[in-house]
């Protein structure tokens, strides 16, 4: 066989592993989105049904006992007020940790990440406590002030990441022209560092978007996002799974719409510094 011919097959061995795999992924999220068009009778069927009369039933009902609108604004508002004010708070961090290091520099880091470590359900009560005492149980604010603790730790490392892949000597010839320590930050480093930025708020908002433990326990009906909507189908009469589906699909899609578009962006961010 000739290198030429080995190298063929190669390609399409890789292309079916990868193809395979992401069929593989991608199958409970078109397994979700179908159900959502069954009656409750065929969802439930068995065995499966691939091949059923589609209805928007669950749709309907869906929309009538739940203000769909309500909890997506939720959504939005918090997980981009969340984002936001965690790069607010991760880039000045990261820069001062890739540029002005001192020997507790990586100790420090280390324990940021470790936190991501410890179970969100060992520290519910005091969080609890404290969002009651302070008037932020079931508010926004609240809920955002949350979703940027638990979103820093990944959102330092990553810029921290980034920033490093900079040349100091870039940073140094700004200097040389009279920038200061902000005009540094904010007109040579974000600059040059713009992938790496994008990708870790679109990771953050993502993480926001999909927090299901969180917005479960500290809201009830005035801050809840749409995670909180999706487990509102669930009752103790039992899991009604083509609502659910329906109410699941509603819940996702604009993450995965958002996620689709903006792709090329996470990708070109996260392989950022990785070719030179």
């Amino acid at each position: 066989m000739t290198p030429a011919r080995k190298a063929t097959l190669s390609r399409a061995a890789l292309t079916i592993v990868g193809w395979s795999i992401a069929a593989w992924m991608f199958f409970p999220i078109l397994w979700m989105f179908m159900t959502g068009f069954k009656s409750e009778i065929a969802a439930v069927a068995t065995p499966p049904k691939f091949i059923f009369m589609p209805t928007l039933e669950s749709y309907h009902e869906v929309f009538a006992r739940a203000n769909y609108w309500h909890f997506a604004i939720n959504s939005f508002v918090i997980s981009i007020g969340g984002t936001a004010i965690a790069l607010l708070f991760s880039v000045p961090c990261a820069y001062a940790m890739a540029f002005m290091p001192t020997k507790r520099t990586r100790g420090t880091l280390l324990w940021m990440l470790s936190t991501k470590m410890l179970p969100p359900v060992g520290v519910l009560v005091p969080i609890y406590i404290l969002a009651r005492n302070s008037g932020l149980l079931d508010t926004r604010t609240g809920l955002i002030i949350v979703y940027v603790l638990m979103n820093l730790p990944i959102t330092v490392w990553m810029l921290f990441t980034f920033f490093k892949e900079v040349p100091k000597e870039i940073l140094e010839a700004g200097r040389m022209d009279g920038a200061t320590r902000l005009g540094e930050l904010y007109h040579v480093l974000l600059p040059l560092s713009l992938p790496g930025v994008a990708s870790t708020a679109l990771l953050s908002l993502i993480l926001s978007w999909n927090e299901s433990f969180w917005s479960l326990n500290l809201t009830s009906s005035n801050a809840a996002p749409l995670t909180a909507f999706i487990a509102s189908f669930s009752s103790p009469q039992g899991l009604f799974f083509g609502k659910l589906s329906a109410a699941s699909t509603l819940a996702v899609a604009p993450i995965l719409l958002f996620g689709w578009f903006s792709q090329k962006q996470l990708v070109r961010g996260l392989t950022f510094g990785a070719v030179k």
